[in-house]
């Protein structure tokens, strides 16, 4: 049955107007930003197939695009919309659990990010912009790069200091190839960052190399790099 061919009441949209967003099912919540179905399967069977599949990978990590697979009725778009709404709800999740941590540790930098460098085949480069407490303003993405290395360069990591005001900041990227030894460049530009954040006094806290399921920091190994 089509969504049209409901009654009023029992359609997605309306019953989360009249009982609340809550008392929806997921099939519904899915319904409602997919808005269609096709020709033979109408959307909330459509939702109920998505969901199944998405059941089966296991956990939202492994959830890309190319996961989706070819459901008959989920083209590009929907693929698309699915995506962009579980990475929404997953953002503010993660802001909601990070208030009030004082990132000072590289082990709390390290389980508060690791899920960012999960699976990637590429080099991801991010940084944590703190407040004068260690407290986290906001976390960008600053750089993605090849297999072997990512192009980082330190006017846009400040740029982005001076935009949110911050009192300091963490770097964090990851090796694809599971190893956290660092490599020349990594080196550089770390003592680079650490001294231009003396000169701006906006100050590097760390640099985190993430691995599988290990991690290199700088400050842990080399802290007189700091001083």
């Amino acid at each position: 049955m089509k969504i049209k061919e409901l009654e009023l009441n029992d359609r997605p949209r309306e019953r989360m107007i009249n009982l609340g967003v809550e008392k929806i099912s997921d099939e519904e919540l899915l319904a409602i930003i997919l808005k269609t179905g096709t020709k033979n399967k109408s959307v909330k069977e459509l939702s109920k197939e998505v969901l199944e599949k998405i059941e089966k990978l296991n956990n939202l990590e492994n959830l890309n695009y190319h996961s989706l697979g070819d459901i008959k009725g989920l083209g590009p778009v929907k693929k698309i919309e699915i995506m962009a709404a579980i990475e929404l709800g997953r953002r503010i999740f993660l802001k909601k659990e990070e208030k009030g941590i004082k990132y000072n540790s590289a082990n709390i930098i390290y389980e508060n990010n690791k899920h960012l460098f999960y699976n990637k085949k590429q080099e991801f480069f991010y940084c944590l912009y703190l407040d004068n407490k260690n407290k986290l303003i906001e976390r960008k993405l600053l750089f993605m790069g090849t297999l072997n290395r990512s192009i980082v360069h330190p006017r846009e990591i400040f740029r982005e200091a001076y935009l949110l005001s911050a009192s300091s900041f963490v770097c964090m990227h990851n090796h694809p190839s599971g190893d956290v030894t660092p490599s020349m460049e990594d080196v550089e530009l770390t003592k680079s960052l650490i001294s231009i954040g003396k000169i701006q006094g906006i100050n590097l806290v760390d640099h985190l190399i993430m691995g599988n399921d290990n991690y290199y920091s700088f400050y842990q190994e080399d802290g007189d790099l700091f001083i």
